[in-house]
């Protein structure tokens, strides 16, 4: 095929589902020039699908084993006693919940990193992950107050002293962990912006056993107790922030083409236009709290239906979170792939690897969830807990959960779309409406209401999830690629001019 057949067929692939071409989309009549806008470049569905498929695969796997650091301190504990296993179960949704404040911060990298990686403003990319850094420090430290000074906070939560005792000491030791975990979330964005989505799976392929290894000694071996867990997840992330750093810092220090660390001598910029990078990153932050708090709000909600009831919510809410982690990676690499054609003024690739994740890979994934979920509803319980009368629960529970992973899919994967676009406070509005205006209002309606209970809880939920995935899903179809380029050529310009 000749190279104007190959660039024919690529405006023909990128009209249909997301409107004009990208010719009658960068006129003029829109108020942006066309000279923003470059010469369209050879893609297909088929060569998205597959770039987004094989970079999705190593995010998926570092998800997982970073989720499993925590995970596993819990099931050591849980080895000692019942009060020990509340207890840090209790500080783990605490942490869970304010580390997501530093997860969503990282947002805004999915936006500028790769974005300026795709104009070629390699030094931008560095000096991006370094305000991200400063901003996440200045972050830190009410968070660190806030574990310091849990045990007041926890008291209002849960009437029993032991268990607050036992949950305000492991966040008194994690807030070590700080420092490990902001470098190896920050520096994951900036390596994932240069195309290198596998050096953060390589260091937890390390460091995931080490964690289990250091688990293993304090808690049990050492006599160290509870207090072991929360020690050795914070050295496990001081290794992982260690070695992330040493391996930028190297890859800084070698001679290249392209070079995307700011030297730390130009340290002026770093502190500098904090605002644009707040603004995308404070809905990010939106964004995951408004998920995490929806569905953990539930699990303390289900105790009053008795211990059995408590017990299939975890386990339901546990295989959620599981299956959860293989659109969120996909969304993260498709959110890099597009934000590197909006960085390059590619408007035809852009629709093409939109297409490519909302269309095929969503359409595969969210039907893999759905049936693993419907199917393997009166196995895939049993992984979790041995007594019949939870399983059997659980097992009633996964169809409904197998149909809000459906629709979730599509969610989690236009939030990616949103992100690379630079519109995460789209996103950000819509989570909270979703969620609080119609999701968490139906849940208790259905669960405390009716007879349903735990079903009500999650078909409720379930119900936000599908407003929210039609409205994301809505606000991408109708995007104004050209605005969304022409808003980003403006914002990097701006960065370039003050670095």
């Amino acid at each position: 095929m000749s190279l104007n057949k190959k660039e024919s067929h690529s405006r023909e692939e990128a009209t249909g589902m997301y409107g004009a071409t990208a010719r009658s989309e960068s006129s003029s009549a829109n108020g942006f020039p066309d000279a923003e806008i470059a010469p369209p470049t050879s893609t297909t569905t088929q060569r998205e699908f597959r770039e987004i498929s094989k970079t999705a695969a190593p995010l998926v796997v570092t998800f997982l084993l970073q989720m499993s650091l925590s995970f596993v301190s819990v099931i050591f504990v849980g080895r000692l006693n019942a009060l020990a296993l509340g207890g840090v179960a209790l500080a783990n949704v605490a942490f869970t919940a304010t580390m997501a404040i530093f997860q969503g911060l990282a947002t805004c990298l999915d936006t500028l990193c790769p974005q300026a990686y795709g104009s070629k403003q390699y030094q931008l990319v560095g000096l991006y992950f370094q305000r991200c850094v400063a901003i996440s420090v200045l972050f830190a430290v009410p968070i660190a107050l806030v574990w310091w000074f849990a045990a007041p906070i926890l008291q209002l939560l849960v009437e029993d002293a032991r268990l607050v005792a036992i949950a305000a000491g492991y966040l008194r030791v994690m807030v070590a962990s700080i420092p490990g975990f902001v470098i190896f979330e920050c520096g994951k964005k900036y390596l994932q912006a240069q195309k290198n989505f596998t050096t953060g799976q390589y260091i937890l392929f390390v460091c995931a056993p080490i964690n289990v290894l250091l688990n293993y000694l304090f808690v049990l071996r050492l006599g160290m107790g509870y207090i072991g867990a929360p020690l050795a997840v914070s050295l496990t992330f001081t290794l992982m922030g260690m070695t992330l750093s040493g391996y930028i810092w190297y890859c800084a220090r070698q001679e290249s083409s392209v070079n995307c660390w700011n030297p730390l001598s130009n340290w002026r910029p770093i502190f500098s236009q904090w605002k644009t990078m707040i603004s995308l990153a404070i809905p990010g932050i939106i964004m995951i709290e408004a998920e995490f708090l929806a569905f953990e709000s539930l699990t303390f909600l289900a105790a009053r239906f008795g211990t059995n009831a408590l017990a299939a919510q975890s386990v339901v809410a546990s295989v959620q979170s599981l299956t959860f982690q293989v659109p969120f990676g996909t969304g993260v690499a498709a959110s890099n792939r597009i934000a590197h054609y909006v960085g390059d003024k590619q408007i035809s690739n852009c629709r093409i690897a939109t297409r490519a994740t909302l269309l095929h890979i969503g359409g595969i994934l969210a039907m893999a969830n759905f049936l693993i979920l419907v199917l393997g509803r009166n196995i895939v319980p049993s992984f979790f807990s041995k007594d019949e009368e939870v399983t059997h629960l659980a097992a009633q529970i996964l169809p409904i959960i197998g149909v809000n992973q459906f629709a979730d899919v599509f969610n989690v994967l236009a939030a990616g779309v949103l992100r690379a676009q630079g519109r995460q406070r789209i996103g950000g509005a819509l989570n909270v409406l979703a969620y609080y205006a119609v999701g968490i209002p139906l849940a208790l309606t259905l669960g405390f209401g009716t007879e349903m209970g735990l079903k009500g809880f999650w078909l409720g939920l379930g119900c936000g999830i599908v407003v929210l995935a039609i409205s994301e899903v809505y606000c991408v179809h109708k995007s104004d690629w050209t605005k969304i380029i022409h808003d980003s050529h403006l914002l990097h310009q701006a960065s370039a001019a003050n670095h």
